[in-house]
């Protein structure tokens, strides 16, 4: 029955949200998708409580390459890139900044924590020439399905399964399944034994 209950919300936040959809989708015929995703989830970011989580899922779904109806995106969260995967079960915290990514099943995403596009979104190796004209490459990071990144952690590389990212780390690094992580720059202090299934 809640599922009935939830499935029926969804369904009319989809509806109401609909204006707003169609305005971003037929400015994305002649602006540039990102720079589009990013003012829409601005946009979205400043509705409060649960009645805002509703509206960013499902104003999101045509935004992103994909935003499963079962997640939780906070008040201020803000996304920058098209291409990013929010799959069921995901919770983003509060004040949360999310790049090109795919956020597993069932992972809890901490307030203020930046998931960046990869390490090498800017290049900086020419001095003659200022650093935001040098260009960059994004590279999409993968969360493994049922993670806990802790509050203001950093992410600038992939995280395997049934991880744990300590609050304030930076994710430099490939983390490998099951292993817990801390530090700047984070490093395994932990493994864990027995994974969720």
């Amino acid at each position: 029955m809640r599922l009935i209950i939830k499935k029926s919300v969804y369904g009319v936040f989809c509806i109401a949200v609909l204006p707003i959809a169609l305005v971003y989708l037929l400015l994305g015929v002649i602006l540039p998708k990102d720079s589009l995703v990013a003012g829409y989830s601005q946009l979205l970011s400043l509705f409060p409580g649960i009645t805002g989580s509703y509206i960013r899922k499902t104003g999101l779904r045509v935004a992103l390459a994909r935003c499963h109806w079962e997640c939780q995106i906070g008040f201020g969260v803000l996304f920058s890139q098209q291409d990013t995967e929010i799959h069921s079960g995901v919770y983003i915290g509060p004040q949360s900044n999310i790049g090109k990514c795919s956020i597993g099943k069932n992972c809890l995403i901490g307030s203020g924590v930046h998931i960046m596009s990869g390490r090498k979104q800017h290049n900086f190796t020419d001095t003659s020439m200022p650093i935001k004209d040098q260009g960059g490459v994004f590279e999409k990071v993968t969360i493994g399905e049922n993670c806990w990144v802790g509050n203001a952690a950093l992410i600038m590389a992939s995280i395997g399964n049934n991880c744990i990212v300590a609050a304030g780390s930076v994710v430099t690094k490939p983390i490998p399944d099951g292993a817990i992580v801390a530090g700047n720059p984070a490093v395994v202090v932990k493994q864990r034994d027995v994974p969720c299934d």
